[in-house]
């Protein structure tokens, strides 16, 4: 193994979220443009749709920090029901103890594609899909616009791949630029990048747009960006 963060240490070609939600959050922080922006930026739109009975599930919540910030931005709509589901067992146990401090939150150890999502007004997947096998993403995505209510909102963050092989050097260098500034050594940044090798695949812009369209969604806007880093909301 080695390492890829200075507590994370990963096999080659064999990324894996477990035994890792400790250190993930600041992880993913310094490894992610505006990761903690998108965050806000769901919880601020996010105004536009949660009702006080509202249902919302986040796909993919790792340790629940998204859907603790909808908690706090929404504090007196007391009939939120707030889901998280994963299919890490560790980051799960360590989400569920938010729960503890606000009965809304609760968080459930499974694959999405498992589970019968009930009607709701919106849906998160921070980062999500790409580390689905691309066989299956359409599935998910046909999924969650099924249990969305009429007018609910699908909110995907993803990396995305550039539209030509120019633009994508273009973005891999200024990415590797990024995590130098934000204290990734170059070794760990070569070895972050060999461990995700068949287990992330990013899709295009228009990729992931394709995906959305073929589910049904008509009304879909790119609500951030920074270089290979894209966030979608989605409107049924």
């Amino acid at each position: 193994m080695n390492a890829v963060d200075e507590n994370i240490n990963q096999h080659n070609a064999g990324w894996s979220f477990e035994n890792i939600s400790e250190s993930f959050d600041s992880h993913i922080q310094k490894s992610i443009p505006l990761y903690a922006s998108g965050h806000r930026l769901i919880c601020h739109y996010s105004d536009f749709f949660l009702k006080p009975d509202s249902t919302v599930y986040d796909i993919g919540c790792s340790t629940g920090q998204m859907l603790l910030r909808l908690a706090q931005q929404h504090p007196k709509k007391e009939g939120l029901n707030l889901i998280g589901i994963d299919t890490v067992l560790d980051m799960v146990e360590k989400a569920a103890s938010l729960a503890k401090h606000d009965p809304r939150l609760s968080f459930i150890h499974a694959n999405a594609l498992d589970i019968e999502l009930q009607p709701c007004d919106m849906v998160v997947a921070n980062y999500t899909v790409q580390f689905m096998p691309p066989r299956v993403r359409q599935k998910i995505i046909e999924n969650i616009y099924q249990a969305l209510n009429w007018g609910g909102a699908f909110f995907m963050f993803e990396k995305v791949r550039a539209p030509d092989g120019r633009f994508q050097d273009y973005a891999n260098q200024v990415y590797i630029e990024f995590k130098i500034d934000n204290g990734f050594s170059e070794a760990e940044i070569i070895n972050k990048s060999r461990s995700i090798k068949g287990v992330m695949e990013p899709f295009s812009t228009q990729g992931n747009i394709d995906l959305l369209k073929r589910a049904g969604f008509q009304d879909i806007m790119t609500i951030q960006k920074y270089v290979c880093f894209e966030g979608f909301l989605a409107i049924k």
